[in-house]
């Protein structure tokens, strides 16, 4: 997961206490979600990027800056398509708090960047361009009067049920700042919003289907966020490029031709998830297993097992991993 910094299990339990906390503030103000995430991460994330890059700069000595942009780059997605994709089937009510393991690693990839161009991520300004960057805002002014606007806003604490109608609003508009419901170009001629509306209408009818389907193989999830996360990632990073690098970005792909090794092994995770329901399903029918003289009851007790089995399986297996990272 990002910022961890102290390269153990302790740093591991500050990232997810972030995620929490950021969570918690964008609850009582769904309203203003860009602002609150960007100001959490310079306030929270920025002073500990300086100490990152001087490593990065010990650990690389010899490599250009083009080469520390694209080593930090290439990390920040991994780590966003890593651990943004760690939800699904039994585990949805994790998905808030993946999303937002997923938003605040790509704000620390923008402070990175902005750090290695020499500018101070710490500073209030680093957070109105952010906002700019991710596209809430046309320009700087523009962000920081929101921003200012959002510091002054006194939002209490919400009513229970208010509280869980906020933390549906903020997961939707999370979704869209990652680039989940919404397409990458919006554009302003009838054929483009035309288009634009068929691809939203055709990304949340796969999104349906990848619900659905979760709940029975929740490793399914695993390529489908993987490819929307690095679509989304590289739009980013091609936007971030521009801002804080005398470089001239390359344009960013429309499409993947070929598939990245974290997509292809997502995938392979995926369709091994599927063939357990699918053996689960043939076992009860072949063996006549009846529960009230009805083989249903059995079929869903045993799909729901192996579902939260599989899913709890994959994500211990995964949070070893990232510490076993870390740790190195």
């Amino acid at each position: 997961m990002p910022y961890r910094e102290n390269r153990n299990t302790e740093g591991s339990r500050e990232e997810l206490s972030l995620e929490r906390s950021l969570l918690a503030s964008v609850v009582t103000d769904p309203g203003h979600l860009p602002e609150t995430l960007a100001g959490f991460a310079v306030r929270r994330i920025g002073p500990a990027v300086p100490e990152a890059i001087a490593r990065l700069r010990r650990d690389h000595p010899d490599a250009t800056e083009a080469e520390l942009r694209a080593r930090v780059i290439a990390r920040g997605r991994r780590t966003v398509v890593s651990e943004g994709a760690l939800v699904g089937g039994p585990f949805l009510v994790l998905i808030p708090v993946a999303f937002c393991a997923a938003l605040l690693r790509q704000a620390r990839t923008v402070l990175e960047l902005a750090a290695l161009d020499g500018r101070d991520p710490t500073a209030g300004a680093r957070a109105g361009e952010l906002l700019v960057l991710q596209g809430v805002y046309q320009d700087i002014r523009q962000a920081q009067e929101a921003l200012t606007r959002t510091g002054r806003a006194a939002a209490g604490a919400p009513s229970r049920w208010k509280r869980w109608r906020a933390l549906w609003d903020v997961t939707l508009r999370m979704a869209h700042l990652l680039g989940v419901l919404t397409p990458g170009d919006e554009g302003r001629d009838t054929g483009r919003r035309v288009r634009r509306v068929a691809v939203q209408a055709w990304r949340w009818l796969l999104l349906g289907v990848v619900l659905l389907v979760g709940l029975v193989a929740p490793l399914v999830w695993l390529p489908y966020l993987a490819v929307v996360y690095q679509r989304a990632d590289t739009r980013l990073a091609h936007r971030v490029l521009a801002r804080y690098s005398a470089d001239t970005p390359p344009a960013p792909r429309r499409r993947i031709s070929r598939p990245e090794p974290e997509v292809a092994a997502a995938a392979l995770r995926a369709f091994l998830s599927l063939l357990v329901p699918l053996a689960l399903t043939a076992v009860t029918f072949l063996t006549g297993l009846r529960i009230a003289d009805s083989r249903w009851p059995v079929l869903c007790i045993a799909l729901a097992t192996a579902s939260a089995a599989i899913g709890a399986l994959w994500y211990r297996r995964h949070r070893r991993h990232l510490r076993r990272s870390s740790s190195s």
